[in-house]
């Protein structure tokens, strides 16, 4: 790390040097491109390579020798495992977004302007300042089972409640889909304070003669949310579904850490993980992290696109 640390200050050092000693017309230009070519050095050798190959290692078999064309990516869409990650991968993109954003947009409209607003802002954001590690520990001993017998008590939050209700405690992480919800939930409760917060300042940000206005006409609450809040913060919604949707493409911690990708709950991110470190499958493996790179490329094109509008409006 020290020697790390000598030779970027020295990388740089020589940079300002031969920058400061730059006269002319395209002192400009140069200087610009010395301060950039280290970051497009970096960025060629640690994403574009990497990524470029990664896309021709997918076109191999496992060992990496035989080429196989599209025979990864055949299998990624026939064959019944792969069919169940892609499924639950689906599963997670549409429901986490929109529930976690819903959760937060309820949430932030309900604490606003009330007297312990940042109170209870802080109790619903603090999962966001834990991984996602952290979280799943956490919510995997919510969902712990012990077998109902004898004098063992539940220590999972879930079983014990169904056992003082009367009911038998379950696993319920080995029963799918159910199991695959139960990990989305967890993901839910980590985003739903990015999105109050986010949310929660495109609401104070809303002019105050338009909210007054719409009082002044007899609006009624649900009015106001619907015909002045939500037209409002449209671009703020947008860019908030959209970058929980990118993390929940990417997620993996959740999955890992609670049930390793067993009792059908891969997802994309976990099986490429899988295939190619566990499995030694490294065709399969880098035709999963093309698919996972080509699935996220449309949601941070739009993403881009509605922070431009929003900034241009």
């Amino acid at each position: 790390m020290l020697a790390a640390i000598l030779l970027f200050a020295a990388v740089m050092g020589l940079i300002l040097f031969f920058a400061g000693r730059v006269t002319g017309r395209r002192s400009d230009r140069i200087v610009a491109f010395a301060y950039l070519a280290p970051t497009m050095l970096m960025l060629a050798v640690g994403l574009i390579y990497p990524g470029l190959r990664t896309i021709y290692q997918s076109f191999f078999d496992a060992a990496g020798k035989a080429f196989i064309g599209l025979g990864n990516y055949q299998t990624i869409f026939t064959d019944d495992g792969q069919l169940t990650v892609l499924r639950n991968t689906v599963l997670w993109v549409v429901v986490t977004p929109f529930v976690a954003t819903a959760v937060g947009l309820l949430y932030a409209i309900l604490v606003d302007k009330a007297r312990l607003e940042s109170v209870a802002k802080a109790l619903i954001f603090l999962p966001m300042s834990i991984s996602f590690v952290a979280a799943s520990i956490i919510w995997k001993f919510v969902y712990e089972f012990r077998p109902d017998q004898g004098n063992i008590k539940q220590i999972g939050l879930l079983n014990q409640v169904l056992v003082w209700l009367g009911a038998s405690p379950r696993q319920w992480l080995v029963d799918s889909p159910l199991n695959t919800l139960l990990l989305i939930v967890v993901m839910i409760w980590i985003q739903a304070g990015f999105a109050m917060t986010v949310l929660s300042a495109a609401i104070k940000a809303i002019p105050d003669d338009i909210v007054e206005a719409a009082r002044l006409d007899g609006v009624t609450a649900f009015g106001m949310f619907r015909f002045v809040t939500l037209p409002s913060i449209r671009p703020t919604v947008v860019v908030v579904l959209t970058t929980i949707g990118i993390a929940t493409l990417k997620v993996f911690d959740i999955v890992r850490t609670m049930t390793g990708g067993q009792f059908q709950t891969s997802v994309v991110a976990n099986e490429f993980y899988s295939q190619s470190f566990r499995s030694d499958n490294q065709g399969l493996g880098a035709a999963l992290a093309v698919l996972l790179f080509v699935l996220v490329i449309p949601i941070v094109v739009y993403n881009v696109r509605q922070l431009r509008a929003a900034e241009a409006r």
